[in-house]
């Protein structure tokens, strides 16, 4: 059966390695293509976007795809409503592979907002060390707050975009470890974390560090995401995978 997985987590990756060797499926994994050097991949690669829905259901089609499983980010939310909408046109089984969010635990200081923009209006007139962990995307909102030094970790660094004056770059691909992260905080003396509300084990440790250090973390809420059949781990994919296989195979 021929599969596209949506990927760019923990979990797609995953989901590469289990589906790499299974002589039932022939798959895909497609990458937006947000980071220059994107980690090697178990399965045949394509980077790049589709050209919107129809740009998809043409993918679709041309490739005879028979099954697509979304494993996007849990901020992707365009592409998974492209991919809703492009399987609700081909008549395609989706699956969407989703990661629990974070939740606060005893001795977190967290303030939630709705996003970026938000963020930045909450961190105040008064100067702090911001330790920013939301990627390269929204780094230019932070220039509507000058007066903040900033730390940023991110995979590739930002082209063409204005950024905020007191800006440090720290290029980092995860896991990091708790250790490591308490570290960073503790010399770089950061005030505030702002942290998307990612979920996933590779990149909590940040998390932990700052209930550790007691320091205040800004946690933008996902956005509401468009889902098809919701499965949640690799495996549950795989075993919903090779339901639809026996389906459409009359097994």
């Amino acid at each position: 059966m021929r599969i596209l997985v949506l990927g760019g987590t923990t979990e797609a990756a995953a989901l590469a390695r289990l589906l790499a060797n299974d002589t039932r499926f022939e798959a895909t994994l497609s990458l937006a293509g947000r980071t220059s050097a994107p980690a090697t991949q178990s399965l045949p690669t394509r980077i790049g976007g589709f050209g919107g829905i129809e740009g998809l259901v043409r993918t679709l089609t041309a490739e005879k795809v028979e099954a697509v499983v979304d494993a996007t980010h849990p901020y992707a939310a365009q592409m998974s409503a492209h991919a809703v909408a492009a399987c609700r046109q081909t008549g395609l089984p989706l699956a969407s592979l989703t990661r629990a969010p974070w939740t606060e635990q005893a001795g977190d200081r967290w303030q939630h907002v709705s996003s970026a923009e938000s963020a930045a209006m909450v961190l105040g007139d008064t100067p702090r060390r911001v330790f920013l962990t939301i990627g390269r995307q929204e780094l230019p909102v932070f220039a509507v707050a000058p007066q903040h030094h900033y730390l940023a970790r991110l995979i590739d660094a930002p082209k063409g975009k204005r950024l905020p004056p007191d800006l440090v770059l720290l290029q980092a691909r995860g896991p990091f470890d708790l250790a490591a992260e308490t570290t960073l905080m503790r010399d770089e003396r950061i005030d505030v974390v702002v942290s998307k509300n990612a979920g996933g084990d590779p990149t909590y440790a940040k998390i932990a560090a700052a209930r550790a250090l007691g320091l205040p973390v800004v946690m933008i809420a996902r956005p509401d995401k468009p889902a098809g059949h919701v499965v949640n781990s690799p495996n549950e994919t795989v075993q919903w995978l090779d339901h639809v296989r026996r389906s459409l195979r009359g097994v």
